[in-house]
């Protein structure tokens, strides 16, 4: 099952831009771009370092596409 993420609607819930969020997290704006299109998946210390930026529990950005009623990407 794909990644999903609710990555940019987080970062826009703060404000942030791709490049800021890579800062806080220690991640390239590329990687953060990666990351938002499903292209690739975050270590667990990277997806632990996004979620204490929003302060939200890991489950609330990340999750298994297709999963408890999580919509699949087409």
């Amino acid at each position: 099952m794909p990644l999903g993420n609710r990555l940019r609607e987080q970062r826009a819930r703060l404000g942030l831009n791709q490049q800021q969020l890579g800062q806080l997290v220690g991640a390239s704006r590329q990687t953060i771009s990666l990351i938002e299109r499903g292209d690739y998946h975050p270590s667990v210390l990277l997806a632990l370092r996004i979620a204490r930026v929003f302060d939200l529990p890991l489950e609330e950005i990340f999750f298994l596409e297709g999963e408890d009623g999580n919509e699949t990407k087409e």
